[in-house]
């Protein structure tokens, strides 16, 4: 299976650094891990606001590491297909080019990846309707953003960073920082978006909470007893190594992760 599941998205670094959430495909493309029946209820309800025929839903879902933040769009009522799915991952199934866009920015692919049109594995969600013109002047700047959008870079040029154009487009707010899960992207978004302007302030806390939420990601879901790795397809134990230190990501030595910039 390519462009797995436990593929690649955006936020590596995403616990980042207090100070810099004031300022969106993870990414092991490795073999997707069997889930459990708990993992698979952790999806969250569509929450829907605007009106019209059509729809963008923006989305996170499970992945190895931190999960994956993307947009599907298309007609209410029908079933979308892979060409209706945009996101920012690092280009092909390599894990190097995950790790490596750790440091520098690597090519990018910016459509459907392994596992973004299977509920089982979406943890939040947020759909806008939309006119038929919304639709189509929306849809043509995401192909426009698609074409220029030829690297990906957990710090420069993330997936919540893609996404977060798109609704900007559409004239939503967007989290404060894209270096943050991808589940708290999406519900953040949908929350102030949908009445809750408050719930721009929970950003840190809520990010916080989701680094100890047992179903966070394949290596946590491991961690919790939730999946095994002898039931998981080879190389799937083996994603990439990187430090989770108390407020960030690194591929730091575990005794500097967590500081901030300049320490």
């Amino acid at each position: 299976m390519n462009r797995n599941l436990i593929n690649r998205c955006s936020s590596t670094r995403l616990l980042i650094p207090l100070a810099m959430i004031a300022l969106t495909g993870l990414g092991v493309s490795v073999a997707s891990a069997q889930t459990s029946s708990q993992w698979q209820n952790t999806r969250s309800a569509t929450a829907t606001s605007g009106s019209g025929q059509y729809y963008f839903e923006f989305r996170s879902r499970q992945s190895w590491d931190y999960g994956h933040t993307f947009v599907v769009f298309g007609r209410v009522g029908e079933a979308p297909s892979k060409k209706n799915v945009a996101g920012l991952s690092p280009k092909g199934d390599d894990p190097k080019m995950w790790v490596m866009g750790h440091y520098v920015p690597v090519p990018s692919d910016t459509g459907w990846t392994d596992g973004d049109l299977e509920d089982r594995y979406i943890t939040s969600r947020y759909r806008v309707l939309v006119s038929k013109e919304q639709y189509d002047r929306t849809v043509a700047y995401i192909r426009q953003l698609q074409a220029k959008s030829t690297t990906w870079s957990v710090e420069l040029y993330n997936c919540n960073a893609f996404v977060a154009d798109i609704a900007h487009f559409m004239g939503l707010q967007a989290p404060s920082s894209t270096w943050i899960y991808p589940k708290v992207f999406v519900s953040n978004m949908r929350k102030i978006n949908t009445g809750h302007p408050e719930a721009a302030n929970e950003l840190v806390s809520e990010n916080v909470k989701e680094m100890s939420n047992p179903t966070r990601d394949g290596r946590a879901m491991i961690n919790a007893g939730l999946i095994h790795p002898g039931s998981a397809p080879a190389g799937s134990a083996s994603p990439p190594h990187v430090t989770i230190g108390a407020v960030r990501v690194s591929n730091r030595p575990a005794s500097s992760a967590g500081r901030l910039p300049g320490e």
